[in-house]
């Protein structure tokens, strides 16, 4: 099962360094994603959204990351992925991007400069991921991580 991380950065530059960084661990084995979506306002309170684009990702598993973050924004982020996943997966044809309510939610939990990348993790040696990102810092939003696996990587992420 796949889980859900959310974190803060204090800018949209560095979520996608950090996103960026995932990203060539994922090329390394050390990590594997299913999505990295990096959510910012500008000081306009207009949203952006940068999704990373997988050919081969299902709409389903884009919903799960929709559903599954505004889960966690309201403390369900089980429920919240798997209705994701189902209404994205039994949706008729649309766009590759997030769903308006998701994006509108994300954006009201968003102060500028601020930025989030939320991330749908498979699998990961946190022993090798966590090093290479510590220095960029950041906040646990909220994860679907057990109680305990979520206060290590909290403590983790601030150990710089």
């Amino acid at each position: 099962m796949s889980e859900l991380v959310a974190i803060a950065y204090s800018d949209r530059q560095t979520a996608e360094v950090v996103r960026d960084i995932l990203g060539e661990l994922e090329a390394q084995h050390v990590i594997e994603l299913e999505d990295a979506v990096v959510a910012a306002r500008d000081r306009k309170g207009r949203l952006k959204l940068e999704q990373t684009q997988r050919p081969g990702r299902s709409r389903a598993a884009r919903g799960a990351v929709a559903g599954g973050f505004l889960g966690l924004l309201f403390a369900a982020p089980a429920l919240g992925a798997a209705l994701g996943a189902a209404a994205a997966g039994t949706a008729g044809p649309r766009d590759t991007g997030v769903d308006d309510d998701f994006a509108k939610e994300l954006a009201a939990a968003l102060e500028p400069p601020r930025a989030a990348l939320v991330l749908l993790v498979r699998e990961a040696d946190g022993d090798k991921v966590l090093p290479e990102i510590r220095e960029y810092g950041g906040h646990v939003i909220r994860t679907s991580l057990s109680n305990e696996a979520e206060a290590s990587l909290r403590a983790r992420l601030s150990a710089r």
